[in-house]
């Protein structure tokens, strides 16, 4: 004999199992490229360390080329990010300055932690073209950031 369940009760559960299916569909779900939104934001972060601390001209020339490196890197992890789907809203930074040195430090430390974010495993071949770009171009500006560093321990 098939069990009888009373219309108001059937209902209740119709509307609970078809919302738990389309609830689930469209819940957030953390994507496969998370990485790259962290990375976009640390590469944010260090942009904004290279290009707003004081600084004597022979540093502003390292810190020049790894801002304009981290905005290379920005561009290509933008588009890998963007060509699966992800949202890539622009984070503003907020932020008490570092002084001089820390600053760079700081933004060494964001690159490469944006590096280890975007050199994880792609499946996709454009994505994996432009995260490729982009570890060249943190890669340099690290070298950069190096650079400037060295300069500001050697007092140049």
């Amino acid at each position: 004999m098939p069990i009888r369940i009373p219309t108001p009760l059937a209902a209740a559960l119709a509307v609970a199992a078809l919302s738990s299916t389309f609830g689930a569909a469209a819940a957030p779900v953390p994507g496969r490229h998370a990485a790259f939104l962290h990375a976009l934001s640390d590469l944010r972060h260090a942009q904004w360390n290279l290009t707003h601390r004081p600084g004597d001209a022979a540093v502003n020339e390292q810190e020049r080329i790894a801002a304009a490196e981290t905005d290379r890197a920005i561009t290509e992890v933008m588009q890998a990010a963007g060509d699966n789907g992800e949202n890539v809203a622009r984070e503003e930074h907020v932020d008490t300055p570092l002084e001089q040195s820390g600053a760079l430090h700081h933004a060494q430390d964001l690159l490469r932690q944006a590096r280890q974010d975007v050199s994880q495993e792609e499946d996709n071949p454009q994505a994996r073209r432009l995260r490729d770009r982009a570890i060249g171009h943190i890669d340099r500006a690290l070298e950069a950031t190096r650079h400037a560093i060295h300069d500001v321990e050697q007092h140049r």
